[in-house]
């Protein structure tokens, strides 16, 4: 993810934190949907002005994603809380056979063209 942000021109060197945010937001979610879901997995990145969408699908329309409730932190299960905390809406729909899971993720980079990471 990290190179790929590099190819569409917000290289490491741009002073802008929430890109570590999104590579761990994208983590969380294509790690859950790899481990959850049903192949095809597709992650989709829009880089924006203020801002980051990150959509991940997968086959798995039947299963809802659910945070871990009540679980010992060393077993894992906390992606989804992670995601919650970093983005400023999250959120997962169904559309046909696949499942979506999208969050928003802020930049202080205001001048940013639309651009698909």
């Amino acid at each position: 993810m990290r190179s790929r942000l590099d190819d569409v021109g917000f290289p490491p060197e741009q002073d802008d934190p929430a890109a570590e945010q999104l590579i761990l937001a994208f983590d969380e979610l294509a790690s859950n949907a790899l481990r959850h879901g049903e192949s095809p997995v597709v992650a989709t990145v829009v880089a924006g002005s203020g801002g980051w969408l990150l959509d991940v699908s997968d086959r798995a329309a039947g299963v809802m994603p659910a945070p871990a409730v009540d679980r010992d932190p060393a077993q894992g299960g906390l992606g989804l809380h992670l995601v919650a905390r970093l983005s400023v809406a999250h959120g997962w729909y169904v559309d046909g056979s696949c499942k979506h899971v999208w969050a928003c993720l802020p930049s202080e980079q205001k001048d940013r063209s639309p651009a698909l990471v």
